[in-house]
Order: C-alpha cells, then sequence, then structure tokens
C-alpha cells in the first residue's frame, strides 16, 4: 500500500510540474529536473525554466506541505478524541485564523496581495484561539477530549461572530478579499512562503506520525490506556499543540482548505486497517498527492481563471465522505 502510495505522490508531483496554461512537453519537465541534479541536461527555454521553477514548483511544493500537515492532523485529531469528524480545524484555528485575517484585510488594508499582515495575524489568531480552547476546555493537563470540543465550538462561534461583524464594516471591495482568502488558494505560492512553513510542517508532522503508537493505545478507552502506562493528558498535550501550530503555518500561507483533513485518514483507514502507526504515515503521503492533484484541477479547469482550491476540495471531498459513512455504516450492519 505504502508503494502504491508513494507512485501516486510522484504522479501528483509531475503533474503539479508538466499541467499549466503553457504547454510544456513532459519528459522536457523531467529532463530539465534531472539536470539539476547532474544528470543530462536541459532543452527548456529560459522563460519556461522560469515558468517550471518560480510559478509551478513553489506552487506544488507549498501544495505537498499543505496536504501533508492537514491529513497527518486530521488524523491525530481523530485519534485523540477518538471522533471520526475531527478535522484539522475542530479547536478554533480556522475561526481565528480567519479572525485574524480579516482583521489584516479590512483594518491595516494590506489585502491578501501583501504577504506581511494576512498570514502573520491569521497565525496569531489560530494560535490564540487554540489557546482559549485549551484554557477554557479544562484548564491545561485536566481537560479531556469531550469538553475540548465543546470548548471548541464556543470560541469558534466568538470568534466567527467578530468576523462577520468586522465584515460588515468593511467595504466590498474588502469583502471579496476576506472571502478569497477563507476558499484557500495556492495562487500567490513562492519559495518565501515555502521557506516559512517548512520548519512548523517537519517538525509537527514528525510528532504526529510518532504519536501513533500511543493513539492506538489510547483507542481503548482513557482508563485502560492509563492503565497501560501512556499519559493521556500528556499524549493530549503535545499532539493538540503539534497539529494545531502546524495548521495554523498552513492555514496562515494558503487560506482555509476543507476536507483534506477529515477525508484522508478515513479513506487511508479503509485502505490499511485501524492502526495509527500506519493510518498517520500513509496519510502524511496521500494527503500531499491528493491536495496537489486539486490544486491542478483548480488551475486548469478554468484558465486562464482559476477555481478557488477549497471549492475543489470540497466538490471532491463532500461526496467521498458521503461513501465512506455509507460503508462504515454497512460494515456496522
Amino acid at each position: 500500500m505504502t508503494g502504491v502510495t508513494v507512485v501516486g505522490l510522484v504522479v501528483a508531483m509531475v503533474c503539479g510540474l508538466v499541467v499549466g496554461p503553457t504547454s510544456i512537453g513532459t519528459w522536457r519537465v523531467v529532463g530539465d529536473v534531472f539536470s539539476h541534479v547532474g544528470i543530462g541536461h536541459s532543452t527548456l527555454t529560459g522563460l519556461q525554466s522560469t515558468i517550471i521553477w518560480q510559478l509551478r514548483a513553489p506552487r506544488m511544493v507549498l501544495g505537498l506541505l499543505a496536504g501533508a500537515m492537514l491529513a497527518v492532523a486530521g488524523g491525530t485529531y481523530q485519534g485523540v478524541f477518538r471522533n471520526p469528524l475531527a478535522d484539522p480545524y475542530l479547536l478554533g484555528v480556522a475561526a481565528g485564523a480567519g479572525l485574524g485575517a480579516t482583521i489584516a484585510i479590512v483594518d491595516v488594508g494590506s489585502g491578501v496581495s501583501t504577504p506581511t499582515w494576512t498570514p502573520l495575524l491569521a497565525f496569531g489568531g489560530a494560535m490564540i484561539a487554540v489557546a482559549c480552547t485549551w484554557l477554557i476546555g479544562g484548564k491545561g493537563l485536566r481537560s479531556n477530549a469531550a469538553t475540548l470540543i465543546l470548548a471548541g465550538v464556543a470560541v469558534s462561534a466568538l470568534l466567527t461572530s467578530a468576523q462577520t461583524f468586522l465584515q460588515q464594516q468593511s467595504s466590498a471591495n474588502s469583502i471579496t478579499h476576506v472571502y478569497l482568502w477563507l476558499l484557500g488558494s495556492l495562487a500567490s505560492a513562492d519559495w518565501q512562503s515555502v521557506l516559512l512553513v517548512v520548519p512548523y510542517v517537519a517538525v509537527c508532522t514528525f510528532v504526529c506520525v510518532l504519536s501513533g503508537r500511543a493513539l492506538d493505545a489510547m483507542s481503548v478507552g482513557e482508563d485502560e490506556s492509563r492503565s497501560l502506562g501512556v499519559r493521556v493528558s500528556q499524549v493530549r498535550l503535545i499532539v493538540i499543540a503539534a497539529s494545531s501550530l502546524g495548521t495554523a503555518a498552513i492555514v496562515s500561507a494558503v487560506g482555509l482548505i476543507g476536507f483534506v483533513g477529515i477525508i484522508v485518514p478515513h479513506i487511508v483507514r479503509l485502505l490499511v486497517g485501524t492502526s495509527y502507526r500506519r493510518i498517520l504515515p500513509i496519510s502524511v503521503i496521500f494527503g500531499a498527492a491528493f491536495l496537489v492533484f486539486c490544486d491542478t484541477i483548480a488551475r486548469t479547469v478554468m484558465a486562464p481563471s482559476e477555481l478557488p482550491l477549497g471549492v475543489v476540495t470540497a466538490v471532491i471531498g463532500a461526496p467521498v465522505f458521503v461513501v465512506i459513512l455509507s460503508l462504515r455504516r454497512g460494515s456496522v450492519r
């Protein structure tokens, strides 16, 4: 299964580099990639090389990072909360990031095209929201899964209301910018944004994948896992912190992209079983490939216009999720 997933990832990466409004042959692009590691020579023109390495490549790499982080965060949330509907935005990350981005776009006035304030305030808003959820839901290590979820719902509702109020006070142009950001996009991706999120994604993904054994133990219940020697409160704190931090970093760079964190772990679970030691690492690869494929569709299906990436993931993700739920219900019967 891992081999098939890796092949899918390679195909997605090639599509991310090759497919686009400007037609460049697949083998010429592959040859150019190999030439950068000292194998063969490139046949691309200067303009074609710029298109590949300054436009498509950073977008593809950022898509890989975003898909991997959102998928593994969704898997860890589902494990730590023992809730199949948990996603990376469960504890208020989406609402906090949305409020931060709205403040940047409406009040600072820089707009989503300026990479200074919007990502910074979105990241700050996401982390503040998670911190509030953690404190309200049980004051740190004494919190439990149910109260954290309820606290996340309350914090999300409050921050979403504040965001709606700010939008009502803003101009129509600002509202458009806010909605474009909320729908998510990789259109503004560059190497700078990639370098900003790489440390967060690398560390947080590593922590999440390592938590697989503990999440397997916790799947039988908190009391039982404690009897097995698992420090439930500490594991929950570490996993939630890593998942939320990585998700906040991705959201600050690309906006809100739904369904990746829900459907990818479910698909992987159907393919490899219920052990998080297998679900989480495969979700990293599967999520990365899935989001790059979705972005390829987003930027080509209505070329030269571009669909918001969140729309594509929703159009694909919603029916897939319905099918997964039907399969799970059928297996229960």
